[in-house]
C-alpha cells in the first residue's frame, strides 16, 4: 500500500492495498480515479496511469505501473502521467517496474489486464460526462492481430483495408461479421471471436447476430453475400506484397549510457556488461534497439529520475521510433529477468530470506491464536501432491538397454550410478491413470540415461491412454515422487553392467555400498511415508546441522543429531536405522559432543554447514508458448494466463521453477512425448543461458485431454474445455453459438505418433546438438543422443493393471495424514463444492471481527477459513466473486487473496 506523505498526490491514498487494477486519468492537469465500470475504456485524447497489484505465492505484494499515452494526448498530459508514475513508485517503496504504453503498440502484459481487448474511443476522458447515445449506429471495421492478446485497430470502412493475412471484425447495427484472411491462423481467429463476443455484450447488450466469413469462400453463402454487399459488392482482394519479416533479425547490439544530472547521455566503453558498471547514485539507459531500459540507482533523487526518463524519451524521439520502442523503467532491486540477461554476472537475488520473513510473520499470527507453531503442518507440501498416493508401483533398473525388475519393498533401494523407471498407477476421478518417472542417478552413465528415456517412452506407449511422464535427476526429486516410493535409500555406486565396466576400464575404486564398508547416510523426509536415507561422502564436511545422519563403520554405528534438527527428524532417524538394518546397535551422538572415534572415522574435523536450512523460495509459475524457427527455440511468455491459453495447436511450458511441465496440444506439430521432452530440455538450456535456472528441475510431459491433477491445480480448470473437438477457432465458435460438444471416445494422442518416434526425433534434434559442448552427466546435453534411440526389449512383460480399490498399503499412525491427502486430491471439484456447501451452515460475522488483527475477534472459529464466516453479500463485496467461484480457484490463489484481505 502507498505510504502517504504530505507531498504525495491525494489520488494515491490507499493505492496498492488490494489485488487488481487501479486506473487514473489525467484531467485538467490532475489525476482522476477511473471507476471500475470504465476499466478497459481508454480515450485516444487522454493519458492514463495503471497500477496492477498482485500477491506472490510467498505472500508478498508486487506492483507494476504502466502509463498509457493516447494517440491524440497532449504532451503536457503525457509528461504528467510519466511523473506521476515515478511518484507512485516512490510511494510503493521504489520496487515497482514501470512501463510506457503507447496506443496501438501496447505490451502484451498490459493488454493481458483487459481481456479480450481494449478498443480506444475517440475523444477525451471527462469524469463528469455521461456517455451519449446516438440514434444512428456507427459502422466500424477493426483489424485484430495476435494469438494470445489482441491488438485492435480501427481501419477505414473500405474494401482496400482487407487483406489475406489478418482477421477483421465488421460491426454493424444488427450483425457482427468476422472475416478471416486465408493466411491467418486458427489461434488468431479464435481470439478475434472473443472480441466479437465482447462487442456483442458491450455495444449490443448481447442482442445481435454473428456471422463468420472465410476469405475466398462466398458461393451460396447468404452471410458472405450480405458482408460483401456492405462494401458495394464482391471484388477479389489483391495479393499481399512479399514480407521481409521472415528473415531472422541480427542479434541486437546493446549500449549502456550513463545519464548525467543535466540529462546528457555518456556512452560506456563497449564490451561485456557487468553489474558493477551500475552505481547506486546514478541513472543509466540500456539501449537494446527494440527495447530500452532506464535503470535508476536507489540513492538517486526524484529530480534525477525525472531527468533521466525525460532524456530517454528525447533520445527515442530522435531515433524516429517513438511508438515502436518499448520503454521500461527500473529502480535498483526491481530488475526484470530480461534486463539482467544482458549482463554477464548478475548475482541471484536473495529471495529465501524474504520468504522466511513472510513465514515468520504467519507463524507469529498462529502463535497468538494459541497454536504451537512447531507442530503446524506444511500446507504447501500437502497442496503440492494433488493426487492419490496409495496406488501401485512398478520399478525397473536400466541395464544396457534392458529393464530389470526391482522388487517393490520397503525400503526401496536405488544406486546413484544407475537409472530407474517408475510406473505409478493411481485413481483419479474414478479412473485408473498412469504416471511414469525416469530417475537418473548423479553418477549414472550417459548411455544409461539415454536408454532410460527411450525405455520410459516405450512403456508409456504400451499402456492405455496418454499418461504423463517425467525425467528427474537425483537431488531434484519432486515431493510426490518421494510420497509414491514412500521409503527410499539411495546408495553410492551402481549395479548396471555399464557402470561396472567403466569402473574396471578406468581402474577406479568401486564405491558401491556394502555392509562391510564405512558409510555415512543423511536422513531426510517429513513422515514415515516420505523418508529417505542418502549415502554421502564419509567426510566431516558432509554433515549439516539441519539434518540427522547415520555413520556405519566396520565395528560400530553412530546416529548423529544436528542441533537444528526437529523432533520429527529424530523419529525418522530411528525408523530409518531400523529399516536399513535392524541388527545395527547405534550410539546416539549429539552435535557438539562427538567422541574422537567419530571424527577419526570421518578423517578428522572439518567445517560443515551449521546455518538453518531455509525452505526453497516459492515463485509464481509462468506460462510460455514455444515455437521453433530453423532449429532455434523461440519462447514467448503469456501473462495473466488461464486454461484458455492452452491452445490445441501449440506446445506450452508451465514453468513452476521447482518443476517444469511441457504441455502438448493435440493439433500441434509435436507427435511424440519423446520429441516433447527434447523441447523441454532445450527450454531448460535457454533458461540456464539466462541464469534463470541453475539446477535441473523435474521435467514433465503432459498431453491435452490427459492432464494430471497436479498440473490442472495451477489453473481454474474446466474439464469440458479439455475434451472439446476441433481446432481453436472451431471450439470458440461452438461455444459462441452454444453448440459445445463433449468428447466421448477420442483416438489417443500417441496412436498416430508411435510409428514415427525415432525418425521424427532424429530430424528434430539435428542441428541443435552441433553447437553444444562436450556432454557431462549433470547436463541436459545428453538429449543429443536421443535421436539414436530404438525400441528396447524388456526383461518382463508390460505392466498389468490391477484393481486399486481392493486394498491399499498397510499404514501406521500416519494413516490419518495419508488418507487426508488422498481424499483431498482424489477430486478437487468435489472438495471445492463441499467447502461451499459447508459455508451454508456457518454463522455469519462482520469482516472487521474476522480479520487477523481484529480488536474484537470472534471466538471459536476455524482460523484457517476465516473467509467462510462472511455473509454471501460481504464476501462478494470483499473478494469480488461468490464463495462458489472462490473455492474453485487453486488453493494457492485462495491463500493469496485471503492474505491481501488480512484473513490469513
Amino acid at each position: 500500500m502507498a505510504h502517504f506523505k504530505d507531498d504525495l498526490d491525494p489520488a494515491f491514498r490507499g493505492a496498492g492495498a488490494n489485488p487488481g487494477l487501479e486506473i487514473w486519468c489525467v484531467e485538467n492537469l490532475r489525476l482522476v480515479l477511473v471507476p471500475k465500470s470504465s476499466h478497459g475504456k481508454f480515450f485516444s485524447g487522454s493519458a492514463y496511469l495503471v497500477l496492477h497489484t498482485f500477491f506472490l505465492r510467498s505472500g508478498s505484494a508486487w506492483h507494476e505501473i504502466h502509463y498509457w499515452i493516447g494517440r491524440d494526448a497532449k504532451e503536457v498530459d503525457s509528461i504528467l502521467a510519466s511523473d506521476k508514475a515515478l511518484e507512485l513508485d516512490l510511494a510503493l517503496g521504489s520496487q515497482a517496474v514501470q512501463y510506457r504504453e503507447v496506443q496501438g503498440e501496447e505490451t502484451q502484459k498490459f493488454l493481458s489486464y483487459f481481456k479480450p481487448c481494449i478498443i480506444p474511443v475517440e475523444g477525451v476522458f471527462s469524469s463528469g460526462r455521461a456517455d451519449l447515445e446516438t440514434s444512428t449506429y456507427q459502422v466500424s471495421l477493426f483489424t485484430c492481430k495476435g494469438d494470445r492478446v489482441v491488438h485492435i485497430k480501427e481501419v477505414p470502412f473500405t474494401r482496400s483495408s482487407l487483406n489475406h493475412n489478418d482477421v477483421f471484425i465488421l460491426d454493424t447495427a444488427f450483425k457482427i461479421f468476422l472475416f478471416s484472411g486465408c493466411n491467418s491462423s486458427s489461434q488468431e481467429r479464435a481470439k478475434a471471436l472473443e472480441v466479437v463476443q465482447y462487442i456483442k455484450e458491450t455495444k449490443h447488450s448481447g442482442k445481435c447476430d454473428i456471422a463468420t466469413i472465410e476469405d475466398g469462400k462466398f458461393v451460396a453463402d447468404p452471410d458472405a453475400g450480405e458482408f460483401w454487399s456492405l462494401f458495394g459488392g464482391y471484388a477479389p482482394i489483391p495479393k499481399d506484397l512479399p514480407c521481409n519479416s521472415l528473415q531472422l533479425p541480427e542479434c541486437p547490439a546493446t549500449k549502456l549510457f550513463w545519464i548525467t544530472t543535466q540529462g546528457k547521455m555518456c556512452e560506456n566503453a563497449p564490451g561485456i556488461l557487468v553489474k558493477e558498471m551500475l552505481s547506486s547514485d546514478k541513472c543509466y539507459m540500456l539501449d537494446c534497439e527494440a527495447e530500452i531500459f532506464v535503470w535508476m540507482g536507489r540513492s538517486t533523487s526524484m529530480t534525477e529520475r525525472k531527468t533521466s526518463i525525460s532524456a530517454t524519451e528525447d533520445f527515442v524521439r530522435a531515433q524516429g521510433k517513438s511508438t515502436e520502442i518499448k520503454l521500461t523503467f527500473l529502480t535498483e532491486g526491481s530488475e526484470t529477468a530480461s534486463f539482467k540477461s544482458y549482463f554477464g554476472d548478475w548475482p541471484e537475488k536473495a529471495e529465501p530470506k524474504l520468504y522466511e520473513e513472510g513465514r515468520g510473520k504467519v507463524a507469529a499470527i498462529f502463535k497468538q491464536q494459541g497454536y504451537d507453531v512447531k507442530e503446524l503442518p506444511d500446507d504447501n507440501e500437502e497442496a503440492n501432491l494433488f493426487m492419490d498416493i496409495c496406488g501401485e508401483r512398478k520399478v525397473w533398473r536400466v541395464d544396457s538397454g534392458n529393464l530389470n525388475v526391482v522388487p517393490v519393498v520397503e525400503p526401496m533401494k536405488f544406486y546413484s550410478g544407475d537409472c530407474y523407471i517408475v510406473q505409478y498407477t493411481y485413481l483419479s476421478g474414478g479412473q485408473e491413470e498412469n504416471l511414469f518417472y525416469a530417475w537418473l542417478g548423479q553418477k549414472s552413465l550417459m548411455d544409461d540415461r539415454v536408454q532410460a528415456i527411450s525405455c520410459m517412452n516405450d512403456l508409456v506407449n504400451s499402456v492405455k491412454g496418454d499418461p504423463a511422464m517425467a525425467q528427474i535427476v537425483e537431488g531434484r526429486e519432486p515431493l510426490q515422487f518421494f510420497f509414491i516410493l514412500k521409503i527410499l535409500v539411495i546408495y553410492k555406486g551402481g549395479k548396471s553392467t555399464g557402470y561396472k565396466t567403466l569402473i574396471a576400464e578406468n581402474d577406479n575404486a568401486d564405491e558401491t555400498y556394502h555392509e562391510s564398508k564405512t558409510a555415512l547416510f543423511r536422513v531426510e523426509g517429513t513422515s514415515s511415508y516420505n523418508m529417505q536415507a542418502i549415502q554421502v561422502d564419509e567426510v566431516a564436511s558432509s554433515l549439516n546441522s539441519s539434518y540427522c545422519f547415520i555413520l556405519k563403520t566396520e565395528t560400530s554405528t553412530y546416529t548423529w543429531i544436528g542441533n537444528l534438527s526437529s523432533v520429527r527428524d529424530h523419529d525418522l532417524l530411528d525408523r530409518m536405522l531400523d529399516l536399513i538394518n535392524p541388527t545395527w546397535q547405534a550410539v546416539l551422538v549429539r552435535e557438539g559432543s562427538e567422541p574422537d572415534s567419530f571424527w577419526t572415522t570421518l578423517g578428522g574435523k572439518a567445517e560443515y554447514t551449521r546455518e538453518k536450512k531455509i525452505k526453497e523460495f516459492i515463485e509464481d509459475p509462468n506460462l510460455y508458448v514455444l515455437t521453433s524457427l530453423e532449429g532455434d527455440l523461440k519462447v514467448k511468455e503469456i501473462f495473466n494466463y488461464s486454461q484458455d491459453d492452452l491452445t490445441t495447436e501449440d506446445v506450452l511450458i508451465l514453468d513452476c521453477h521447482s518443476d517444469i511441465y511441457v504441455w502438448v496440444g493435440r493439433h500441434s506439430s509435436v507427435n511424440s512425448k519423446h520429441q516433447a521432452l527434447t523441447l523441454g530440455l532445450k527450454f531448460l538450456e535457454k533458461k540456464k543461458s539466462l541464469r534463470q535456472h541453475q539446477l535441473e528441475p523435474p521435467l514433465y510431459v503432459v498431453t491435452e485431454g490427459s492432464e494430471p491433477p497436479f498440473f490442472t491445480c495451477f489453473f481454474q480448470w474446466d474439464p469440458s474445455k479439455a475434451n472439446m473437438l476441433g481446432n481453436s477457432f472451431e471450439r470458440k465458435l461452438a461455444l459462441l453459438k452454444g453448440k459445445t460438444e463433449k468428447l466421448g471416445i477420442r483416438t489417443s494422442w500417441k496412436a498416430y505418433s508411435m510409428e514415427t518416434v525415432s525418425k521424427d526425433l532424429k530430424s528434430q534434434t539435428n542441428g541443435v546438438n552441433d553447437s553444444r559442448r562436450s556432454l557431462s552427466p549433470m547436463s541436459t546435453d545428453f538429449s543429443s543422443s536421443l535421436r539414436s534411440s530404438e525400441f528396447r526389449r524388456f526383461s518382463s512383460p508390460p505392466p498389468v493393471k490391477k484393481n486399486l480399490s481392493a486394498g491399499s498399503p498397510n499404514l501406521d499412525n500416519n494413516n490419518g495424514f495419508v488418507s487426508k491427502v488422498s481424499n483431498l486430491t482424489r477430486s478437487a471439484e468435489s472438495l471445492q463444492l463441499n467447502e461451499a456447501e459447508y459455508d451454508v451452515h456457518l454463522v455469519a460475522h462482520p469482516y472487521d471481527r474476522l480479520v487477523v488483527q481484529s480488536n474484537n475477534p470472534v471466538a471459536d472459529i476455524d482460523i484457517t477459513r476465516r473467509e467462510a464466516y462472511l455473509s454471501n453479500e460481504e464476501f462478494q463485496e470483499r473478494f469480488g466473486m461468490s464463495k462458489q467461484n472462490f473455492y474453485q480457484l487453486p488453493k494457492w490463489r485462495q491463500n493469496k487473496l485471503k492474505m491481501s484481505l488480512h484473513l490469513f
